[in-house]
């Protein structure tokens, strides 16, 4: 995830605002001081892995979905042993469930259902090893882990399906389990449904048969080979299914009925991607088939489960779209999870990178395999910049990092692509086929098993012979990453190059400066020469003997480091890095590095990359130098340059001019609109419209509002550049609109739209139609519609809606919309503070004038007894 005698500043030299501001600054000191109070009144601890006080052989859950209560009925059967020790009790998480029965067979002294556990008493201690079998039947109303999507919450009747999301610690909420990832077991899954649904779960299927009695068709799945419970999963309702084969491994993907035509598409990497991954990690794809199914408003872009991926339904995609959208990050990613994380699982959440790190880089590996190299780099390169930037608010956090307060704070940019960069830092020191025996090694010596980092590292360590413990300590288990500051110069007497590198990152006892071999290039005409530089210190000279003064200096030309390197060439270094086709890093850093020059000569260089250069990334940031150049040159070049064949750069180019407010910007954003036909770049150029405010303009705007698109992005598009317009003759259309298509939406999008609308209206003196129509969805069956109502009421600015949301803030029970509400209402009470503090103002205004007019009035008077005196005495 700021006072006179009374506590208030007298208004000074700053007026109005320097009282808000010292205001704010005391508030701010106050909840400063509060948090540091509930800080040390609760101090998070370390998370650890729990005791494995019993082996849990098998789970096996038969359930019964009611889709139009929203609820389930189940029993749940766990097969376990004790490990060590006589076990009189146990405990699994299950979180307001409630309890029918519990029986097991051995004899139960009791059983205790809270409202997190449930924690059953052995009559007498279970001796190690003893295997026994648990049943509980229960009944549940889950607010996470298990999601309908039907009628009775505002879905189609004809897409009607149900969705579980385990990770992290999601399970729990519909059925009791023992829910930490160093808990592996086999496990089955029977679920009984209406005729004609699709059951998809774990595993494979085994059995189907029809229930006469009650019309329901019971479908078990059974998965064979250990995993983790967060990785159990079942998918009910009616979808489509789309088949292939990888060798003997069956590959199925489903999707909503209405959405069958974008599957072929969307799912075409699966294949290559999995021929590609057995080959690069040298085992073979560890489960008996793979299949994908997409289902709406996902929580996540995709989730992992054992042998059944859920897609968010965003990743469908039509041709349309060219190069914009494609599915292929995210199939790779969630696959190569089969290998990292399903077959080989973090033993705790302090590990998680061992999961995310790995999907995310074999991804990027995936990617140099079907586009080639410079695509990993560029890969890596906009994944250390990402790192960059997020790292500053959580500096202190490292990649292994136990004092979380909740397991989710761990999936962040450290999971991800820092640990992306970590493996490809790895496999740049230990070269590509030494890499690869190690981590096959690593999945072959812990299949089905837990790890955590140390596993990882006595791998690589026994295969390598070097010691690793170095490098696992400075970027795994302490936080931040190198800041280097380089500098550069030529002694042309002794032919030697100077670079300087000085570590600018805080250094402090626990975290010293890294350790790092860095590569150092020199570029002329005649030759390249590359010195291997070994980084030990904060500060270090290294002087390089070159034959003549180099054209081009590089810094760790082939990312092979995760450093944020600040080095500033000459310009005319930079024009030559730019035009060299050897080197993709090097164009992309000085693409970036010339977006400060307004010469005509750099955008002349920038425009030629843009229109010219091989590698559509360069393109790209040759498009966004041009724009922050901003100069009527540069926006010139953009316009020349719109008829880029690649899709990427053509939304690119059209989002930078879209930066400039200039009738010729307007002029060329038009003739996108006309001419364009990829629907995500239209949707770039409509949205780009919102600071004009033409009357032909609020026409294609309110056209392209009523225009069907796939997910629904050119209305989408319009109605930000509404929001931007900030017209309110727009209101009443746009109502309607919402009204009439709010299908058309997905949850985010309608958020937005409602948020708008309130927008548009919030200036109106009457904003009763508009506030009606918003609290009109407090009661819609999509409780993200009442969210999203709760929340545009909030920034309509209206003080009537605070009655309303009051209703919601007071309930007993803490629920999403009771945050909202919440939220909606501080936020109506924090616009209209500043009119009531606007009343004393007046007031202390009028006061000081009275006294200011009483005071010149004595002023006066004094005046004239003054001028009195001196009369007199120049008569005497």
């Amino acid at each position: 995830m700021e006072k006179s005698a009374m506590g208030f500043p007298r208004l000074g030299k700053t007026g109005w605002h320097g009282m808000l501001s010292s205001m704010k600054k005391h508030l701010l000191l106050l909840v400063g001081i509060l948090t540091v109070a509930a800080t040390a009144a609760a101090p998070i601890e370390n998370k650890y892995a729990p005791d494995r006080k019993v082996n849990v052989r098998n789970l096996a859950l038969d359930v019964t979905p009611d889709f139009q209560k929203c609820t389930v009925r189940g029993t749940m059967t766990l097969a376990f042993a004790p490990i060590a020790q006589p076990l009189d009790e146990l405990r699994l998480d299950g979180v307001d469930l409630t309890v029918d029965t519990v029986t097991c067979s051995e004899k139960l002294a009791g059983y205790q259902a809270t409202d997190k556990e449930v924690i059953i008493t052995f009559a007498a201690p279970l001796p190690p090893n003893r295997e026994a079998t648990l049943t509980i039947r229960y009944a549940a109303q889950p607010q996470k882990g298990l999601y309908f999507r039907a009628p009775a919450n505002g879905y189609p009747a004809a897409e009607t399906h149900l969705w579980t999301q385990g990770e992290s610690i999601e399970a729990r909420h519909w059925y009791p389990c023992p829910d930490h990832p160093n808990a592996k077991f086999t496990s089955e899954i029977t679920c009984h449904v209406p005729a004609g649904m699709l059951v998809l779960s774990n595993g494979r299927k085994v059995s189907e048969t029809a229930d006469p009695t009650n019309g329901l068709v019971a479908v078990r799945w059974v998965q064979d080979k250990p995993h983790a419970n967060y990785l159990m999963s079942l998918v009910a309702g009616y979808f489509a299914t789309l088949e292939d084969q990888h060798g003997n491994v069956p590959l199925r993907f489903y999707t909503p009925v209405g959405d069958a035509p974008q599957a072929a598409l969307s799912f075409a990497p699966t294949k290559p991607a999995l021929e590609f991954f057995e080959r690069e990690i040298g085992v073979p794809y560890p489960w008996q088939q793979y299949g994908q199914v997409v289902v709406r408003d996902f929580t996540w872009g995709g989730m992992e489960n054992t042998t059944l991926t859920t897609l968010n339904d965003r990743t469908l995609h039509t041709a349309e779209t060219e190069t914009i959208t494609t599915s292929e990050g995210l199939v790779a990613h969630e696959l190569a999870h089969q290998w990292f994380g399903d077959l080989v699982t973090c033993k705790d959440w302090s590990h998680v990178w061992l999961n995310e790190g790995f999907a995310t880089y074999y991804s990027f590996l995936f990617a140099a395999q079907q586009h080639g190299r410079e695509e990993l780099l560029y890969n890596l390169a906009g994944s250390a910049q990402g790192i960059f930037e997020q790292s500053t608010n959580q500096a202190e956090r490292a990649m292994v990092f136990r004092r979380y307060d909740k397991p989710t704070e761990q999936f962040d940019y450290r999971s991800y692509p820092k640990g992306a960069w970590v493996l490809h830092m790895l496999r740049s020191q230990l070269g590509e086929d030494l890499f690869r025996r190690c981590i096959k090694t690593y999945l072959e010596r812990h299949v089905y098993g837990t790890v955590v980092t140390e596993d990882l590292n006595a791998v690589i360590e026994e295969l390598s012979g070097r010691s690793f413990d170095r490098f696992f300590d400075q970027w795994v288990y302490h936080p931040g990453m190198p800041v280097l500051e380089v500098t550069s110069s030529w002694d042309e007497k002794t032919k030697l190059a100077k670079i300087g590198i000085r570590q600018t990152q805080p250094v402090n006892e626990q975290s010293g400066p890294f350790h790092f071999p860095l590569t150092l290039r020199f570029k002329s005409k005649a030759s390249t020469f590359d010195y291997r530089a070994e980084i030990t210190k904060a500060a270090e000279d290294f002087y390089v003997p070159l034959q003549q003064s180099p054209d081009i200096v590089r810094i760790d030309p082939e990312l092979t480091v995760l450093a944020k390197v600040n080095f500033k060439t000459s310009k005319a270094m930079r024009y030559a890095q730019l035009a060299d086709t050897s080197d993709v890093v090097g164009r992309l850093l000085a693409a970036e590095q010339l977006d400060s020059e307004r010469d005509l000569t750099t955008v002349a260089k920038l425009r030629d990359a843009l229109q010219h250069d091989s590698f559509y990334g360069v393109r790209i940031k040759s498009s966004e130098a041009l724009r922050k150049i901003h100069s009527d040159d540069a926006l010139e070049a953009l316009i020349a340059s719109l008829t880029q064949s690649d899709a990427r750069v053509r939304n690119a180019v059209v989002g930078d001019i879209a930066e400039f407010f200039h009738p010729r910007a307007c002029a060329a954003l038009r003739g996108v609109i006309e001419h364009e036909r990829n629907p995500a770049i239209l949707a770039t150029a409509l949205k780009a419209l919102g600071p004009y405010h033409q009357p032909d303009i609020a026409k294609t705007l309110l056209m392209f509002l009523q225009r069907e698109s796939h997910h629904n992005q050119l209305a989408d598009a319009a109605i930000a550049a509404m929001r931007a317009q900030d017209d309110p003759a727009y209101i009443t259309l746009l109502r309607a609109a919402l009204k009439e298509r709010e299908d058309a939406f997905s949850r985010g999008r309608f958020a937005e739209a409602l948020n708008a609308l309130a927008y548009l209206a919030r200036n109106e003196k009457n904003r009763d139609e508009v506030r009606d129509f918003l609290a009109g969805y407090l009661n819609h069956k999509r409780e993200q519609f009442q969210i999203a109502a709760i929340a545009a009421l909030g920034a309509l600015e209206d003080p009537k809606a605070i009655a309303v949301l009051e209703t919601l803030a007071h309930t007993a029970k803490e629920t999403p919309q009771q945050e909202a509400a919440t939220k909606a209402i501080a936020d109506l009470r924090a616009v209209n503070k500043p009119h009531d503090n606007l009343k004393d103002f007046r007031k202390e205004m009028l006061d000081l004038q009275k006294e200011l007019q009483r005071q010149n009035k004595e002023l006066e008077n004094l005046k004239k007894r003054v001028e009195g005196a001196s009369t007199k005495a120049k008569k005497k």
